[in-house]
Order: C-alpha cells, then structure tokens, then sequence
C-alpha cells in the first residue's frame, strides 16, 4: 500500500514539473514574440518621423486627365487660340500674375492640382459653353472640383487685377482716350456707355424682375468702354427687367459723378471754351441714358432736327459703337456669357467681371480676334425711348452744351 502511494505522488510531481516545463516554454516565446512586435513598432515609428509615408485611400483613377494635359501644352498657337482664347505667352503672363492666389498647399493626402492647370480649367469653362460635367471629364478632376476652381480663379482675377485693369482714364491715358474719340469723329469723349444683358436660370426669388424685354431672365452689365474696346467701368448684378437709366442711377458712377465731384466726372482742366461756354470731357450714351454734363446723348427728335444736329447725332451714334463692339468681342470671347449658366446669381456678377478683366488683357496684349467668333448679341445696343422720371431732368447747362458741341463739332474735331 505505501508503494503504490509512493508511485502516485511520484507521478503527480512529474506531471506537475512538465506542467510547469510547458508553461514556463510558452511564456518564453510569448516575451520572443511580444519583444520583436514592440520592436518592429519602434522601428516604423523612427521611420516615420524621418519620411512621409504614402497614404492609402481610395480616389478615382483620373489619369486620363493628366494625359489630356499633356495634349494641351502639346498644342498649336491656332488650337490654342482657339480654345483659351489668348495666345500662350498671355496665358503665362495671366498665370504668372494668379499663381501665388491660386496655388494651395502641400498636405499629407495628395498633390495639389498644379496652378497652369488650374487656370486651363477655369479659361476653358469661360470660353467655350461646356457644361461643369464636360470639363471634368476633359481635365480628369471631380465636378465639385470644377465649381471650386472656377470660383477659385474668379475671385483671383477680382482680388488681384480688377484695378489694375479696370478704371477710368486719367493721366496721359486720358488724353490718349480723347484723341482716340476724336478720330473717331467725336470731341471731349473719355468713354462710351451702355449695357448688356447677361442670360441667368430664373432665381427663386421674385424672378418676374429678371425677366427682360427680349423674353428671358437676365442681369445687366452696365460698362464704360474706351476707343480700344476696353472696360474702363462695370457695374453688374441689377435685374434684367430694369431700366437702363434706373441701372445708372443706383451705378458707383453716378454717385461719383454727380454727388462726390459735383457734376465733373473728369478734370475740369481738361475742358475746353467755345464760344463761352465750358464743354467738359464726358461720356457718351443713347437715348436710354439722361442728358448731364458729364454724359451726352443724340438727339431724339428725328423729324425736327437741324442739318447740325443731325450731324452731331450721327457722329455720337458712330462714337458710341465703340461699347457695343465691345460687348461682341467680350461675348465672343466668353461664351459662359452667352447662355444660362447653372451658377448661383450672387457668383455670376463676379464671373462678368472676370470675363471683363480677362477682355481688357487681351486687347491690351493685343490678342486677335477670330472672325469665328463673332456673335449676334440680342442683348446689347437696345435703343428705348426717354425716361425722364427715373434720373433728374434736362438741366439748361447741358442742353446748352450738346446745342454748342452740335454747332462747332468740325471746329471741334480740327
């Protein structure tokens, strides 16, 4: 009996110290293992610290868009004329003026679409009547990303050259402005006024004032133009449905001229005495606009007028085609302004005076203008009759000075 006591307690100590044997082998391999898991976590960590590592995430494959890129700057002067409007050296003098507005940071999640191909996006959507889905599939890059881009480079361009492109003469640029009018067979003229509608989505918001007279919803662009179909002054946003005169009287412009300068938009050391009396330098407009000091118009009475008179309206009349080829050229170059845009209206008075930016830049680089895109604009050039209640009245002085410019206008242009 104590040897078979004997043997059990002895076979219990041995399963009890292979038990142990066991146990102590596992956590010797668990401290291997637990030991390389903390070291290999250091080692990426260090890594880490010294380099950038390259995420995963899931994004579109758009390197289609890339390889359209390269097609671009690939192209032909003509097809790039042809598409951006502008030559290539004054696509790179607009892009090297925008390229510290437009070009955004480097982060950890991908490349920043590059500054040239942003502005690519934004001209080609400007130029050509592209829906925001046609360009994002041209240029590889999301819808969202479109709208962003093209507000993006809307305000650059308004941020950056709005005054340095668009204001009035003065300076030697004013005299320069002057002689160009009378060329043109018109005396004391610094600009050429009119307005333009630009066709919009009917808004939620009280969309009959929208509706103009040529039967579609719009806003008006009123411009000042000078003798090289530039844009000296814009004022954008009031509803198509609006008068011309009733647009001028809520305009910067005629606050300034007729509250801040007292009726003398330009210098009055630039006018001139005939027959005693004072005939400043002035703006000129159609029968829509009010007879100021600082802005003439034809005569309306066609049946009663003088052979002078007749000659004076002729000669306005030639003058002031100056704002409407303008208006051609603008919307031939920017087609985004010949149709209903699917943009908020408080955005599209902006993208306007984009448009009128980048007009003024390309007639300065004197880009060419291709007979191709010459277009009927049923919005500009629209003569109505008088509105004498909407701005002031006929004041003695300005009758008196149309009356003289009419009397003397050969004098005048010598």
């Amino acid at each position: 009996m104590q040897l078979f006591t004997l043997c059990y307690l002895l076979q219990s100590w041995r399963r009890r110290a292979q038990f142990f044997a066991e146990r102590a082998t596992y956590r010797r391999k668990y401290l291997k293992r637990r030991r390389a898991r903390i070291s290999s976590t250091v080692v990426i960590s260090l890594i880490t610290m010294n380099c950038t590592p390259s995420r995963r995430m899931w994004m579109r494959d758009r390197r289609h868009g890339e390889a359209f890129m390269q097609t671009i700057l690939a192209y032909q002067e003509e097809q790039w004329m042809s598409n951006f409007r502008m030559s290539r050296a004054t696509f790179e003098y607009v892009l090297e003026l925008l390229s510290p507005a437009i070009t955004m940071q480097t982060t950890r999640f991908r490349k920043p679409i590059e500054p040239a191909r942003r502005l690519a996006i934004a001209l080609w959507w400007y130029a050509t009547p592209g829906e925001y889905r046609t360009v994002s599939s041209l240029f590889g890059v999301g819808i969202g990303t479109v709208c962003k881009i093209v507000y993006q480079v809307t305000r650059a361009l308004l941020d950056t050259m709005y005054h340095r492109f668009i204001s009035l003469p003065q300076g030697q640029r004013l005299d320069e402005t002057i002689k160009g009018f009378k060329k043109r067979g018109y005396p004391q003229c610094a600009g050429a006024i009119d307005g333009t509608h630009i066709p919009i989505i009917a808004p939620h918001d009280n969309p009959a004032d929208y509706y103009n007279r040529k039967g579609w919803h719009s806003i008006v662009l009123q411009a000042v133009v000078d003798h090289k179909y530039c844009f000296t002054d814009v004022f954008i946003g009031w509803p198509g449905r609006s008068h011309d005169a009733r647009v001028l009287a809520n305009s910067d412009l005629y606050s300034i001229a007729e509250d801040k300068l007292g009726g003398w938009l330009f210098p009055r050391e630039k006018s001139v005495i005939v027959h005693g009396v004072d005939i400043p330098v002035h703006l000129i407009g159609d029968a829509a606009y009010p007879l100021q000091r600082w802005l003439m118009k034809g005569y309306t009475q066609h049946v009663h007028l003088s052979p002078e008179q007749t000659s004076y309206t002729h000669a306005l009349s030639s003058a002031r085609m100056a704002v409407e080829n303008a208006f051609g050229r603008l919307k031939g170059r920017w087609r985004c302004l010949m149709k209903r845009n699917d943009v908020d209206l408080k955005i599209m008075p902006d993208i306007v005076a984009a448009c009128c930016i980048l007009h003024n830049i390309c007639e300065i680089q004197k880009e060419n203008f291709l007979p191709e895109w010459n277009v009927h604009d049923h919005g500009a050039g629209v003569t109505v009759h008088d509105a004498p209640g909407l701005v002031g009245g006929h004041d003695a002085a300005s009758e008196c000075i149309r009356a003289t410019i009419a009397a003397n206008l050969q004098t005048m242009l010598q």
